[in-house]
């Protein structure tokens, strides 16, 4: 089995583990690529999401050899049997433990951001990494966590060799994996995108598990509101720069909630463009006079721009892209749809094809919208296509990404117009369609409204 990426991971290890929410479980992710995993198991389960910092003793002449570990309030697991067969004495066993001591204390602090750590007597505890391929840092952690008083300790894994798994069922009480390769040479193999999880993502993750991710950061809020008190008719229209909390990062952004907003568009910009993008602004001032909020927000950080290969990383646009509805739907409280242009539209029909999207309707404008692949067929929010008559090439490919919906859908062609639709008229005709599309699907009982 392949996984997209650690959040496709945590997901389908979140399937796995239903029969353990009736528990008031912990999750506990292995800094730094199981934090992602984590983050999406205790979402799915409704626990409360925490890091496990551990670090291995190793033999001083072969640290690759652990003769114990370490964990946080002091916590000690030592092997008496590998320390008097490798003639480890008493003070190469207290050195090794000072050095690792202080790394253990900065990456505690440096994750959890001052927060304390979660207690864990009597609880029954889920630690989640990305993948096992030897099996000694997941020992580690567990023989910690049972150390720190865990009543049931349960190791969940996406991928681990089926030898591993059944070693290190000795030190748990359950190990849940999702697929078991032989052989497995390595774990990221069986990931599509095995890319670093930086310390700045694990630290994101852990805040927007604890609530203080994306609900720091709402226009309203500036002025000392919640965003949701925005919402509804008789409140003052608002727009500001905002920051999303997304995929782990943090993206600026623009919202805009004209008075009485009874939905939000969320733009999903394309390749090489940004929430600057004059056309998609266009667009969206026009959906705010129709009385239709909108956010424009960046889909990359200013690092990631630079790579190609996450400017067309669909997976990770479209992740973001979800966040980004679930947090407007979160905080307004009005239906939300998507908008996407060229890259963006395929992320924003990724987007809505997930089960708990909660994405009303969807508008593509010069999109690629196979480069949604599969995803196509499981997409059910009403999907308007609207290309450019002189696009041939952009015809074509939605001709064919229309052939894979299943859902209510249509293919606008706007004759003349160029894949930018820079031709006097043509975004104009563009944000008409949109504007229609939307007020159909997102408010019917306005669906007269914008002409």
């Amino acid at each position: 089995m392949l996984f997209t990426d650690r959040t496709d991971a945590g997901r389908r290890l979140a399937e796995e583990l239903g029969h353990l929410r009736s528990g008031d479980p912990v999750v506990l992710g292995l800094p730094r690529g199981g934090v992602p995993v984590a983050f999406e198991v205790a979402r799915a389960l409704g626990a409360p999401l925490d890091v496990t910092v551990v670090r291995k003793l190793g033999v001083p002449y072969h640290p690759e050899l652990g003769f114990g570990a370490i964990g946080e309030d002091g916590t000690r697991v030592i092997s008496a049997d590998i320390v008097r067969r490798a003639g480890v004495g008493d003070e190469q066993i207290a050195e090794v433990e000072r050095a690792e001591e202080a790394e253990l204390a900065r990456r505690a602090h440096a994750y959890r951001a001052g927060r304390p750590r979660l207690p864990l007597a009597g609880r029954t505890v889920i630690v989640v990494d990305d993948g096992i391929a030897t099996g000694a840092t997941a020992r580690a952690a567990c023989q910690v966590v049972r150390a720190q008083g865990a009543g049931r300790v349960v190791l969940a894994v996406p991928v681990a060799s089926p030898e591993v798994v059944e070693r290190l069922r000795e030190d748990v009480d359950e190990v849940v994996c999702v697929s078991t390769p032989v052989p497995l040479a390595s774990v990221g193999e069986w990931y599509r995108d095995f890319s670093q999880t930086a310390d700045d993502e694990v630290v994101a993750l852990l805040a927007r598990a604890t609530g203080g991710g994306p609900r720091e950061a709402g226009a309203g809020e500036q002025a000392g509101e919640r965003t949701g008190d925005l919402a509804g008719e008789g409140a003052e229209g608002r727009a500001g720069d905002i920051e999303v909390a997304a995929g782990g990062v943090r993206l600026p952004g623009s919202l805009t909630l004209p008075r009485g907003t009874g939905a939000v568009v969320v733009f999903a910009h394309g390749s090489g463009s940004s929430r600057h993008s004059p056309r998609n602004r266009a667009v969206a001032e026009a959906l705010n006079a129709a009385g239709l909020g909108t956010l424009l927000f960046d889909l990359l950080t200013p690092g990631g721009e630079g790579d190609r290969a996450r400017v067309f990383d669909i997976g990770l646009l479209a992740e973001r892209l979800a966040d980004a509805t679930r947090w407007v739907r979160d905080r307004v409280g009005v239906p939300v749809g998507t908008f996407g242009a060229s890259t963006g539209a395929a992320a924003a029909l990724r987007a809505a094809a997930s089960a708990d999207s909660g994405v009303g309707a969807v508008v593509s404008r010069g999109g690629r919208p196979d480069l949604a692949g599969a995803d196509l067929a499981t997409v059910r929010a009403p999907t308007l296509l609207i290309v450019g008559g002189d696009d041939t090439t952009v015809i074509d490919l939605n001709r064919q990404a229309q052939a894979a919906l299943h859902c209510e859908n249509r293919l606008e062609v706007v004759p003349g117009a160029t894949h930018l639709f820079e031709e006097p008229g043509a975004l104009d005709r563009v944000a008409d369609l949109a504007g229609r599309w939307f007020t159909r699907h997102l408010l019917p009982d306005r669906a007269d409204g914008p002409g």
